[in-house]
């Protein structure tokens, strides 16, 4: 079974194994946002556990 190469991008499985990921709205069109806003969405934060089950399927686990 093929890795989605889109996942394997943006995602990043960790040894305790929670998957890592960036959040959205921070490409473009931010300048509106307040500072505190942008900070907080530069932080990484990791996968749901309900939406880990289509991540796995992503990474052929």
């Amino acid at each position: 079974m093929k890795t989605h190469s889109g996942a394997k991008k943006r995602l990043r499985v960790l040894k305790s194994g929670k998957v890592k990921r960036k959040q959205t709205k921070m490409r473009h069109l931010n300048s509106h946002m307040s500072s505190k806003t942008k900070r907080h969405l530069g932080q990484v934060v990791y996968v749901a556990p309900a939406n880990m089950l289509q991540v796995k399927r992503q990474f052929g686990f």
